[in-house]
């Protein structure tokens, strides 16, 4: 590839389909996270970051050097791995006297850090701790959220989002009820977030619904929030802003319900109702003046056919 007035030029067919892939689309792809340690990190943070990686696999990548580097002070390495590898979410492991177990979750805004939340372990589960059947690699889980917190504080708030952009998975289409089974809890209880990971399993019930029960596989994780560093709120719009070929356009008198029901409205000039043409009825026929019979006239005959 070749450089020329700051444009990138490519010299083969491969690297026009790999900058083809970087370019900028309409509809994004599925976001990919990098998973890295610090300098110094204990065995509880990296047994916690490669368990949190096999929750995101296949999209996530995962560092095995250690990157020294301190996320709140200076962000410009992230930046670099973030643009070298094409990801837009980090989760970044520590451990020190200070802040022991320490993990930092974060997203990218044109490979500019947005968001960073510091959040540290003080209770820990790994998924081999636990002895069970566990989801198949690349389910899309289903994500709950239980506290008043994740509506009132705001921090908590762009955490609640950080976290959905972090497990959210690709975007499907069609969800099938077997597929349904990998469940992520997130619980705020007083300052601290803990974190459940289940296994729905769909029982006999008698009837056409099955009766779902919920088996912990691990990991879980007992977290607080330590330091924080959030996006202005203007730079928060600006990374939520759609292309107009991706907005739906709306359309005149048409509506739809909470089902998702589509309404339409149709305009009509008035009628005149007394030429409209109903259906005709014997019933509703005017009959004419009742003639009197006459009790002298003789009884009409009949004719006799013979078969």
């Amino acid at each position: 590839m070749t450089y020329s007035d700051g444009i990138v030029k490519p010299k083969t067919k491969r690297a026009k389909r790999f900058l083809e892939g970087r370019a900028p689309k309409l509809i994004e792809d599925v976001k990919t996270a990098m998973i890295m340690k610090g300098g110094n990190s204990s065995l509880t943070v990296t047994q916690a970051l490669k368990d949190i990686y096999s929750l995101k696999k296949p999209n996530a990548v995962m560092f095995k050097k250690k990157n020294i580097t301190r996320p709140f002070e200076d962000s410009t390495s992230l930046e670099f791995f973030s643009k070298k590898s094409d990801c837009s979410l980090f989760l970044f492991g520590s451990h020190n006297k200070k802040r022991p177990h320490n993990l930092v979750l974060g997203r990218l805004f044109d490979f500019h850090v947005l968001d960073m939340i510091e959040l540290g372990i003080e209770k820990f589960v790994s998924l081999s701790e636990l002895k069970n059947t566990k989801c198949p690699e690349g389910t899309k889980p289903m994500l709950v959220f239980a506290g008043e917190a994740f509506d009132m504080d705001t921090e908590h708030k762009r955490l609640k989002s950080l976290l959905i952009d972090f497990f959210r998975g690709p975007t499907v289409t069609a969800v099938r009820l077997a597929g349904l089974e990998h469940v992520l809890h997130f619980t705020a209880l007083e300052g601290k977030i803990y974190m459940r990971s289940y296994r729905c399993l769909l029982k006999k019930s008698g009837c056409r619904t099955p009766r779902i029960e919920l088996e912990e596989i691990g990991p879980s994780f007992d977290l607080v929030v330590r330091r924080t560093h959030l996006a202005s709120d203007d730079l928060y719009k600006l990374s939520h802003r759609r292309p107009k070929g991706v907005k739906i356009r709306k359309k005149k008198n048409i509506s739809r319900d909470a089902f998702g029901t589509k309404f339409g409205r149709v305009h009509m000039q008035k009628q005149d109702l007394t030429k409209l043409q109903t259906r005709k009825m014997k019933g509703l026929r005017k009959r004419g003046p009742a003639v009197e019979a006459d009790p002298d006239a003789e009884a009409p005959k009949v004719a006799k056919v013979e078969s």
